[in-house]
């Protein structure tokens, strides 16, 4: 009786593995932007009726805050807190300007009903919140979901981002962004 020499292992070609078709793909990993990168070109339609782009800023410090939802509560009282502090930041060379995925006409009863007085843009497309880094993947009670991640940015008269805040928790955030504004 001849023996058989060993068997050779079997080569099989590496495979990805196989996801269910329910599970949907994980969005990618975007650079966070960081002060001294240019702050990426926007053209967006405002709660007016007129589009806002980045370039009428130009000269003048921009205070960008994004935002998920019109006229829930934190959303609220961070609009409240920049609106009341509107003189201050004007005072000290800088716009104001919130963006989020509503429309222009929430934006505008948003504004309507709790006397704001700042500009706020719609991003329906969400191309800027993805372009600034902030449309990201969330989870709540284990369900992920793609949402806006409250981030800050302040922009310099040169069009750079001098400060960025991320997930941020709003009692006392207005504050803290005049004081940097004071500071540039």
């Amino acid at each position: 009786m001849v023996k058989n020499p060993s068997p050779k292992p079997s080569i099989r070609p590496k495979t990805e593995p196989v996801k269910p078709a329910s599970q949907k793909p994980t969005p990618p990993k975007l650079k966070k932007l960081t002060p001294g990168d240019p702050a990426p070109s926007f053209d967006l339609p405002g709660d007016s009726g007129k589009n806002i782009t980045l370039a009428s800023f130009a000269g003048s410090k921009l205070v960008l805050y994004f935002y998920p939802k019109d006229d829930t509560s934190g959303c609220t009282k961070e609009a409240i807190d920049f609106n009341g502090l509107r003189s201050a930041f004007k005072k000290a060379g800088t716009a104001i300007l919130g963006v989020s995925p509503d429309s222009a006409v929430s934006h505008a009863r948003f504004k309507t009903k709790h006397k704001l007085d700042l500009a706020l843009a719609a991003d329906e497309t969400k191309s800027v919140l993805e372009a600034y880094g902030v449309w990201v993947e969330k989870s709540m009670y284990g369900r992920k979901y793609m949402g806006v991640e409250r981030t800050t940015f302040l922009i310099g008269k040169d069009g750079r981002i001098a400060s960025v805040w991320h997930k941020v928790k709003v009692p006392g955030h207005a504050e803290a962004v005049l004081e940097a504004t004071k500071a540039l």
